[in-house]
């Protein structure tokens, strides 16, 4: 079966809502290609090795959480950029790229499938969201009970992202509240602390996040860039595939951010 890129676009924006959001960058449709679409291939980010592997397995579309154009760029068609264009244009092949709504969406996002992924739930309504709009996630495991210690949370994330894990303990105690937010996301963890958290799981640290773990006693663990943000990508491409009869494979690019 196929559909047409219009239709494509409408059903993206339908689910994810993009005019909702103050972005870094468009989202939506970033490179035409051919009308006609009949496989999606999604990634985590627009690299050149996606486009190439994209083109590869035949796909008319690629859908990504890191798209090509971001605030404050040159605006110059040259080197990577070029690389990557020239691709995509070359074997027309439409590149759709949403950031902050696909970190947002609530069951299909990246924030509610790493989730998923460590056993975590948020809370219901807004008591599980904090930060600025809304972004982050805040809840427990799904069984109801607490990590031990801030050890054995970043154990179990190394476990079940596969990657290790950089944690600043904080304090001694068993971990209920966890707050989480994929990605860079680590200028959220004051906010987490302020909402409640006995851990924030991100994907990056910076060099203030350290002290703020050590003096306010929140665990902080930072679970990799790309690790965190792998899982919203291709829920989302598999549910409009599924939707509108469309073929759909991801292909994970390696990154050790």
């Amino acid at each position: 079966m196929s559909t047409t890129r219009h239709e494509l676009l409408h059903a993206f924006d339908l689910l994810l809502a993009p005019a909702r959001f103050k972005d870094y960058g468009p989202n939506g449709l970033q490179v035409e290609g051919r009308t006609t679409v009949r496989k999606i291939v999604s990634g985590v980010t627009a690299s050149r090795a996606l486009i190439e592997a994209a083109i590869h397995a035949e796909a008319d579309a690629i859908f990504v959480h890191h798209g090509l154009f971001w605030r404050g760029q040159d605006g110059c068609v040259t080197g990577w950029m070029r690389q990557r264009l020239g691709l995509l244009l070359g074997s027309d092949v439409n590149l759709f790229a949403y950031h902050l709504p696909l970190d947002a969406h609530p069951e299909l996002g990246n924030n509610a499938q790493l989730g998923g992924r460590l056993g975590l739930v948020a809370h219901p309504g807004s008591t599980g969201r904090f930060g600025e709009q809304d972004l982050g996630f805040l809840g427990g495991r799904i069984d109801g009970e607490s990590f031990a210690d801030a050890a054995a949370l970043a154990a179990h994330a190394q476990q079940m992202l596969g990657r290790p894990v950089t944690l600043v303990p904080g304090a001694t105690r068993p971990i209920r509240t966890v707050a989480w937010c994929s990605g860079g996301a680590q200028g959220y963890f004051e906010a987490a602390i302020a909402a409640g958290a006995d851990a924030f799981i991100t994907g990056e640290i910076s060099e203030p996040q350290a002290h703020y773990a050590r003096e306010l006693g929140v665990a902080f663990l930072a679970c990799g860039h790309h690790a965190t943000e792998r899982y919203g990508a291709p829920a989302v491409a598999a549910h409009v595939a599924a939707q509108l009869g469309l073929a759909h494979e991801f292909i994970d690019i390696d990154n050790p951010a």
